[in-house]
């Protein structure tokens, strides 16, 4: 509210949030619209409100703001013309002074990217996509744009109890699943879950993920490595430490090392769940894409009750959708549900509805079958290439996924790494993902071939060749 002229007290504009001080009221705007400009606030270009909205705004006359802009273009800070109202003048605003600032260095952006972790962006179904999000706002019902359930909507938990359940063989029903914004939110959320429920430690892969790590040991869980050998994850060796609660894994496509678990692991997972009480976190980042081999279904199918799912649309679609799933026990729902509700602002409703609407139609199955061929490509050619211009060089881990392990000779993995980054090429080694309780290790390149798109892709892989050629592998 604008108290009396004589009063210093200021007054705000909703838009502009301008700050009118001193007696006249005039004056004060013509200062407070230089002052904006000046510092950059507003910028040249911007379109500044009719003099009938911003005397509103203020809650001063129409003909003090009309003259104040009339006095501002004179002087050359706004312009004026027929259709166009006013806006801020094409001039150089001053710079604050920055000389006090100490400049830190940028880091140039790689020209080529095949780090692994993320899918092939430009192949997001964009199209498929709008129309399942226009089907779905127009079927939404109008309780969907309240709170709602903390568990997701019953829309997308429905379709994916059927879609889990013939693709991936995972016991599920809409009542045992959670929505959540993808694995880190729902690792998350176990992490709590696992602590009140007084776990002191929950055993990870010896090779994965540091910030997944670093999620549980933040909820005050301890950490230790299972050790693996060539064939992946040794299970039997869970019941070594008796501090074990949970056992953090990805069984149908370990990463980074590309194996799956083997079936007698698997099996050695679940008895040791089974007599200890202990929970099995199961990653299935992407058990949809597999090329060379049968289905491997999820690890949860074997026993609902001591195997948390957990799975995304991360590699599927694209990481910025930010939607993953939990499929639970049934008697670790409530509990989830209620931490999760506590801090709920991290699923949207409209793309929780889209991407019910984007499995139930059908577009879902196409679209990863489509990209099934589309990596399988990627993957056949970087194996030729690498078989031909670095033969030396051995490619594991292939059979499914997005991403190869590339076999290196002892003692050149970092000098590889760096060779990489000097031909602008952003890629990563295997130690990147040693657990630290393994001082020494294999040593390879995690090469993920599903991240460029397609008018990078040529360019990315003749720059890791050139790499491995000038290593001498």
């Amino acid at each position: 509210m604008v108290k009396s002229r004589a009063t210093s007290t200021p007054t705000l504009g909703v838009d502009l949030h301008l700050d009118l001080k001193g007696a006249g009221l005039r004056s004060g705007l013509m200062d407070a619209l230089r002052e904006a400009v000046r510092g950059g606030r507003l910028a040249p270009g911007t379109r500044l409100p009719s003099s009938r909205t911003l005397a509103a705004d203020l809650g001063i006359a129409r003909n003090t703001v009309a003259d104040a802009y009339a006095e501002l273009v004179a002087e050359g800070w706004l312009t004026a013309r027929q259709g166009s109202g006013t806006r801020v003048a094409q001039r150089a605003a001053a710079r604050p002074d920055r000389g006090h600032v100490h400049r830190l260095p940028t880091r140039r952006k790689p020209t080529y990217n095949l780090m692994a972790g993320s899918p092939d962006l430009a192949s997001f179904p964009r199209a498929e996509w709008l129309k399942a999000a226009r089907r779905a706002l127009t079927a939404a019902p109008h309780d969907a744009f309240g709170f709602g359930d903390p568990r997701g909507r019953i829309e997308l938990r429905t379709v994916l109890a059927d879609y889990l359940a013939r693709s991936r063989g995972v016991y599920a029903s809409p009542d045992r699943i959670v929505i959540c914004s993808g694995f880190v939110h729902g690792l998350m959320l176990m992490g709590r879950v696992l602590r009140a429920r007084r776990v002191r430690e929950v055993a990870v892969e010896a090779y994965g993920l540091d910030f997944h790590w670093k999620l549980l040991t933040d909820a005050g869980l301890r950490t230790p490595a299972l050790p693996m050998d060539e064939q992946g994850t040794r299970t039997d060796e869970l019941g070594a430490d008796k501090g074990v609660g949970a056992v953090l894994m990805t069984p149908a496509h370990q990463f980074p090392i590309g194996v799956p678990l083997l079936p007698d692991r698997r099996a050695a997972a679940v008895d040791w769940a089974r007599a200890t009480g202990g929970l099995i976190l199961e990653d299935d980042y992407d058990g949809e894409f597999r090329y060379d081999r049968q289905p491997v279904g999820a690890l949860q199918g074997l026993d609902p009750e001591h195997v948390v799912y957990i799975g995304t649309a991360s590699k599927s679609l694209a990481p910025g959708l930010r939607l993953g799933w939990m499929v639970l026990p049934e008697h670790l729902v409530d509990e989830v549900a209620e931490g999760k509700g506590l801090s709920d602002w991290t699923c949207g409703v409209l793309d929780q509805l889209t991407l019910a609407e984007f499995i139930g139609s059908g577009a879902y199955d196409r679209h990863v079958r489509g990209m099934r061929l589309h990596y399988r490509r990627r993957r056949d050619q970087l194996v030729a290439a690498i078989a031909e211009r670095a033969p030396d060089a051995r490619v594991s881990g292939i059979a499914a996924g997005l991403h190869a392990l590339v076999e290196l000779p002892p003692g050149t993995e970092r000098s590889i790494v760096q060779a990489a980054t000097w031909q602008g090429l952003a890629l990563e080694g295997l130690s990147r993902f040693r657990h630290p309780q393994l001082p020494h290790g294999r040593e390879a390149l995690v090469v993920g071939y599903g991240t460029p798109p397609d008018s990078a892709w040529t360019g990315a892989l003749d720059a890791l060749l050139r790499v491995l050629a000038a290593v001498g592998t």
